[in-house]
């Protein structure tokens, strides 16, 4: 029995009150909602992939994935590392596309690319995406501290929690800094989310093996099949190599990276697209890693005290994490890791609320009420995050239908994602596939997977071996099959759009995006360097730079310039993109910007700022 105190109750509310303080505090830097879905694009590559590993890091990841290496060893590590192979397509197409091409939501590309009715398509399957997704983490988080807070709660107040009290209460929280901080008050909080959650890893590993008595007695205690870095090929139906790759690989990893908006929005809010690149390939090939570590480790541990005896061996596999917490873990501390786990949940449910808002106001809000001013759009943003936490809350009963959170989640992502990310796919790196050929994968494609949920049989020709058990797995190859099919078929037989038309849409005419964006040729031949200036007040719109600043940055007039804070560790926070105006033949070392601009940076008059060319 899972065995917490009073003290380790008070630890993670203090962390809910600190995180709510600090997430709400940034409301003071959204003034419009450039800000509040994309933080003003003014951060930098390190303040982006931290806050973008809190993210991938959900509540359920470490249930899920401390209850997977529990039962089937350093094999859970192959579901966080299949990220690699997705890094060149959306490097070198998918991100430069939507970055340049300023698209706010995926429903907005789809009408871009293709036309109005495979845009709605795209918001009904989104929103119930994200919204499942927000579900699925309330009710993990709500299983996972249960068992701990009911009993203290009971005996130190004579009051039951039960699952849903706790996944209402962090809701709300989630809810209210989210209400006043956007997509500010979630990369920063992720930042310190990101630090706290992957500490708690190896805090969890270090007290693990001195409990243990070293690594050795650690490594010893386990078989060898446990030791084995994959799992068998289709056995068991549970967890296998080729269920883990096409639900996880296909369903889960590409989706999270090109269907997930809250993790576009993420890359979107960086200051350019270097710095979205930086940051992919340090969340790929470096948090990523320890990442899988993080939420698997204490799964390990766990299977070496029971194989030991330190352990009771009846222990719930979806409990592991706070079991094995709780035993390694002074009172306190306890609390701590508890509230690591609540962080992973946070950090991920913030970003889904976030990009339930974004899809809301810009693909349904914008549409029904146009031309509205901008605080209008602001509000609805508002009321929605509370709305989007609000019906996450009815889905926790859903997910108490599966045996395991790790097939609850395997079978949403599998039953949803393939008709997203096949159209996504096609549509920027296939400029033969139609308008005609992307509804007939929205629609038709949604509509063979629903069957196959009444009908699993006609996923047998696909299951590889995998056993019936399997095929919310292999669901997601099934749906990967048919999509693309009835993608290919249909472009095929029907007309594709002029290459005019998709301009800047595709991979191949991404200097076309870069024209759109800037709104001029793009000025990318050569990179200059960063330069320090102090900032004056001037009555234009835009930055007016000295002749020799000009040339050190490689800018000409009319060029995208980024302007910052000198103090790195703002992170961007204190920024503004504008234009390069004609040069100045005063101080060579003064920029001139209007205060309007400046305001919006949150820079300071008279105050040294770093400036550099972004297009």
């Amino acid at each position: 029995m899972v065995k917490g105190s009073l003290i380790d109750i008070v630890v993670i509310l203090i962390y809910f009150f600190a995180i709510l303080l600090f997430g709400s505090w940034f409301g003071r830097y959204v003034k419009s909602t450039k800000d509040f879905f994309f933080g003003g694009q003014r951060f930098s590559w390190w303040l982006i992939a931290m806050s973008c590993i809190a993210t991938v890091v959900g509540s359920y990841s470490f249930i899920k994935y401390s209850a997977v290496a529990y039962q089937y060893g350093f094999s859970s590590t192959m579901s966080y590392l299949n990220d690699w192979f997705i890094l060149p397509l959306f490097v070198l197409g998918w991100l430069p596309i939507i970055y340049f091409n300023r698209i706010i939501s995926i429903p907005e590309y789809f009408e871009k690319r293709f036309d109005k009715k495979t845009r709605i398509a795209g918001v009904i399957i989104l929103l119930v995406y994200l919204i499942g997704y927000v579900g699925i983490n309330l009710y993990t988080i709500g299983t996972a501290l249960e068992p701990l807070i009911d009993p203290i709660m009971q005996e130190n107040f004579g009051m039951s929690v039960g699952v849903m009290e706790i996944a209402v209460i962090i809701s709300i929280i989630c809810a209210v800094y989210m209400h006043a901080g956007g997509q500010t008050a979630v990369i920063m909080t992720d930042l310190v989310q990101g630090f706290i959650l992957l500490m708690a890893g190896i805090i969890i590993f270090i007290l693990g093996i001195y409990h243990i008595g070293g690594l050795n007695s650690f490594w010893q205690s386990l078989d060898g099949v446990f030791r084995l870095p994959m799992a068998s090929f289709n056995t068991p139906a549970e967890f296998n190599h080729v269920g883990v790759f096409w639900q996880d690989a296909f369903g889960s990893t590409i989706a999270f990276y090109f269907m997930n908006q809250g993790v576009l929005m993420r890359f979107m809010s960086a200051k350019s697209p270097a710095e979205s690149k930086k940051a992919i390939f340090v969340v790929v090939l470096v948090l990523m890693p320890l990442a899988a570590f993080a939420v698997s480790d204490a799964g390990w541990i766990g299977r070496s005290m029971v194989n030991l005896g330190l352990l009771d061996k009846s222990v719930n596999p979806n409990h592991i994490f706070v079991a094995v917490a709780s035993r390694i873990a002074v009172p306190g501390l306890f609390g701590f890791l508890l509230a690591a786990l609540t962080a992973a949940l946070m950090s991920t449910i913030d970003t889904l609320i976030n990009a339930v808002a974004a899809i809301t106001v810009n693909d349904i809000v914008r549409e029904a009420a146009p031309g509205r001013d901008d605080a209008y759009y602001l509000r609805w943003a508002r009321f929605v995050s509370f709305v989007a936490a609000a019906l996450g809350l009815l889905l926790v009963p859903v997910y108490t239908q599966f045996d395991s959170i790790y097939v609850a989640h395997g079978a949403f992502t599998a039953a949803i994602t393939p008709p997203m990310i096949i159209t996504i796919l096609l549509g920027a790196f296939w400029k033969r596939f139609t308008t005609p050929g992307a509804f007939a994968v929205m629609a038709g494609g949604s509509a063979l997977i629903i069957l196959s949920l009444f009908k699993p049989g006609v996923i047998a020709p696909f299951d590889q071996g995998v056993a019936l058990q399997g095929y919310t797995y292999m669901r997601a190859l099934y749906g990967f099959v048919v999509c693309m099919g009835l993608g290919i078929a249909v472009s095929l037989i029907t007309k594709p759009k002029s290459d005019g038309a998709l301009a800047g849409l595709v991979i191949d005419s991404i200097r076309d995006a870069k024209r759109l964006f800037k709104g001029a040729e793009p000025n990318d031949d050569e990179t200059g360097e960063k330069i320090l200036c102090r900032l004056m007040v001037h009555e234009n719109d835009g930055i007016s730079l000295s002749r020799e600043s000009l040339e050190k940055i490689k800018a000409k007039p009319g060029d995208i310039i980024y302007i910052a804070d000198d103090r790195w560790w703002f992170g961007g926070i204190r920024s503004v993109q504008c234009r390069a105006l004609e040069h100045h033949d005063g101080d060579g070392d003064a920029c001139y910007m209007s205060e309007n601009l400046i305001h919006q940076g949150n820079l300071t008059p008279q105050r040294m700022v770093v400036i550099e060319k972004v297009i």
